[in-house]
């Protein structure tokens, strides 16, 4: 994200929110320090963390919520796909530059700063340096997914992103499924032991909603929501405190993990 974790506790509260949850790109490194100062401003902040796993050659992103952030194993991990990460972002560099735009490593390392570098930086770099008109066109032009510039990551099956998060103490839920998840590969989710689905998203209609809300009471899963937010992209201002969750649906979250 864009905001520092005492910027987004001070946004939290004056849009009146009374929990959030950080979930970064395999980094913890917010969560303390939000969670102390969300005590201060009466803003429960829920330890979280957003992963990538790959399913048939497609990427998904798996939220975890009450990870303990000190996990020994969750934190090897995240360092090791940080490094992944970086390595990445190297190779996308190299393609640009092959493509004669001279982007260099250091302008994107200066975009992402301490958080876990991702292809968000390069956009950005590629816009500050005017090599893309806007973030959307870097992703559509250069970095997305077919594109000429498009690295994928190194794979790393649901079942093992599911593990992993389980063995932290927190909480598996599918991000942001969209339109673009068919039956079979959420049939498939389900039974490598997702523990929700984030049915409420700046992406998805009412329709939507409504089918994954659907899904979760035929398979006895959890809800969970929020409105992603980033800072600096469009419409992130106004999808903040007003495309969320209730806190009645977090208490059925604790109450699964707790009585587990």
């Amino acid at each position: 994200g864009a905001l520092s974790p005492v910027e987004l506790i001070a946004k939290a509260q004056s849009v009146g929110l009374s929990a959030i949850s950080i979930t970064d790109h395999d980094t913890v490194n917010a969560i303390e320090e939000a969670v102390t100062l969300g005590r201060d401003h009466s803003v429960d902040v829920i330890p979280g963390i957003e992963l990538s796993a790959t399913f048939n050659g497609s990427e998904i992103h798996i939220l975890g919520y009450f990870v303990d952030v000190h996990n020994e194993a969750l934190l090897e991990s995240l360092a090791t796909f940080r490094e992944e990460r970086l390595k990445r972002v190297e190779r996308i560099v190299d393609k640009l530059n092959r493509m004669n735009i001279p982007l260099t490593m250091e302008s994107v390392l200066a975009k992402a700063g301490n958080g876990a570098i991702g292809r968000p930086h390069v956009a950005n770099a590629l816009v500050n340096e005017g090599h893309a008109a806007s973030f959307q066109q870097a992703f559509n032009k250069y970095i997305g997914e077919g594109r000429p510039a498009y690295e994928k990551k190194s794979p790393v099956t649901p079942a093992e992103t599911v593990r992993l998060i389980a063995q932290a103490g927190g909480l598996s839920f599918l991000a942001h499924p969209g339109r673009s998840v068919d039956e079979a590969t959420l049939t498939h989710l389900i039974k490598s032991g997702l523990d929700g689905i984030e049915v409420i998203h700046p992406s998805h209609s009412p329709e939507v909603v409504n089918y994954y809300r659907g899904i979760v009471e035929e398979y006895y899963l959890l809800e969970s929501g929020g409105s992603d937010f980033h800072g600096g992209l469009k419409n992130d201002d106004q999808q903040f405190g007003h495309v969320c969750t209730t806190l009645a649906t977090v208490d059925v979250m604790r109450h699964r993990l707790f009585s587990q």
